[in-house]
């Protein structure tokens, strides 16, 4: 199993659905040395699934006082890869270490 972390639209049910055809379960979490921004986004499947185009993207900062909240969810390798075609070209994904100690994927402003 994987662990995806989330911040944004893949905490939507629907988007859930639309990207993984099921519901994920997750826990809470925290990343230090993040910033959360926004980007607009164009893509036309993105925008149908989550319902706006305007989305979060976090960028690394090395700050510890900067923080990002969200879920982190357990998925499979295939999974993961769906979510690699979810996310349009302005993210990439890197394996990072959580507040808690776990070690997980995010999806990163490049």
């Amino acid at each position: 199993m994987e662990k995806l972390f989330s911040y944004g639209t893949l905490q939507f049910k629907n988007v859930q659905l639309d990207t993984f055809g099921r519901i994920l379960n997750g826990t809470k979490e925290k990343l230090l040395g993040y910033k959360t921004e926004r980007l607009k986004i164009t893509d036309d499947s993105v925008i149908n699934s989550s319902h706006n185009d305007n989305h979060p993207i976090i960028r690394y900062t090395g700050n510890e006082i900067d923080l990002v909240e969200g879920m982190l969810f357990e998925i499979t390798h295939d999974e993961l890869l769906l979510a690699d075609s979810y996310e349009v070209d302005d993210y990439t994904r890197v394996k990072v270490t959580f507040k808690s100690g776990r070690v997980g994927w995010v999806y990163v402003g490049i």
